[in-house]
Order: structure tokens, then sequence, then C-alpha cells
């Protein structure tokens, strides 16, 4: 049975402004890693759409939510491209892109509820394991993060039509993988990923 997140963590906290946090973006080997962090004002919306995690959601249904989230709350995007995630390496990449997402925010928030196992180092927060099925902050921070990521990936594929990133968002499937073994990579690829990197690799041999 599919979990619903509701305002629970929240008001649980004690603390009055609270910033869910989400990223987008770990698997695919090529785009950003994306991080949303959106923080509700109130707890009583009737108008409220369908919230949950994004990955459960139908492209239809996350750009609903993402509409009314974006009118609703007050919320931010943080990134860290290719090169930064090839520097720091993808866990440490989506942590930096979950700081950055939280200090863009219009207000400070006095606690965060962060997706996953790891609160990021610049974070006062509680980590929550599948959160983005357990608090509403943090799905919508889920569904921020992935409408935001799909655009960028969808938009660079006007650029290179040939990867097919407007359906695969960068993932590796195998359309994805022949089209690399085709045309190669570009500065949009993450290189120490291990399907780039065996090209790069042979390539160099």
């Amino acid at each position: 049975m599919r979990s619903i997140p509701d305002f629970s963590y929240e008001q649980n906290c004690g603390k009055k402004i609270i910033a869910g946090v989400d990223e987008a973006g770990r698997g695919p080997l090529c785009g950003p890693v994306v991080a949303g962090a959106v923080v509700f004002l109130k707890h009583n919306f009737d108008d409220m759409p369908l919230i949950s995690d994004s990955k459960q959601m139908s492209e239809k249904q996350r750009n609903i939510a993402y509409d009314w989230i974006t009118k609703n709350t007050i919320w931010s995007i943080g990134q860290c491209s290719p090169a930064e995630i090839d520097e720091l390496n993808i866990l440490w990449a989506s942590m930096r892109a979950m700081e950055r997402a939280v200090a863009g925010l219009s207000c400070v928030p006095e606690h965060c509820l962060i997706d996953g196992n790891r609160v990021p180092k610049g974070l006062n927060g509680t980590a929550l394991v599948k959160g983005d099925a357990k608090s509403l902050s943090i799905a919508a921070a889920s569904i921020i993060a992935k409408v935001t990521r799909d655009k960028i990936m969808h938009d660079l594929s006007q650029k290179y039509p040939e990867y097919g990133w407007e359906k695969n968002a960068g993932y590796p499937t195998q359309q994805h993988l022949q089209a690399i073994e085709i045309y190669g990579i570009n500065e949009h690829y993450r290189k120490t990923f291990g399907p780039v990197k065996k090209i790069i690799d042979e390539k160099k041999v």
C-alpha cells in the first residue's frame, strides 16, 4: 500500500519554519544533480493537488503539483554541475546541491527535513529515509527538483537530439548507451560514471 505524505513530521518538529529538501538526478550519466527546498507557511490548503513521491506520480500530476507549489510556497533550487559531480562524487555533490537550495530560500528555515539517511553538513535538520513518502514538504521538494531537472534535460536535448535526453533524462537506457557508443560524449557527461568512464578509457587505449 502506497504511503501518503502529510505534515506530521513538520508539526512534530516544534519549529515554525521548516524546509523539506530532496534531490533528483543521482543516477543519470549526464546533466546536473538538482535539489529542491520547499517551505509551507500554512498546512491547511483546500485546493492543494496531489503531492507525493515524485517517482510515483505521472508527468501530468507532477506538472500540476509544480505549478501549485511554486505559487503557494517558498521554494528554491540548487544544482551541482557534471564537473562538480566528477570532482566531489555524486553523494557529496548531492549534499552541496541541497545546501545551495536551502541557501536560496527567501527565508531562513529553523529546521530541515531531508530525504535520505544523511544531513548535509551545512544544514540543521533531520534525515528521513523515504522521506518523500512521509513528509509533504519533502515530497514537494522532490517534485520541484524532478520537474526542474527534466526541463533542463529537455532543453539540452534541443542542442543534442541524438542522445534522446528528452525521453531518458540522461539515465542509462539501452538506447542512450547505444547513442553514446555512436556519438561519444560531450561536456554534459559525468566522466567518472561507469559507462562514460569506460568509453574514455577505451579511447585512451
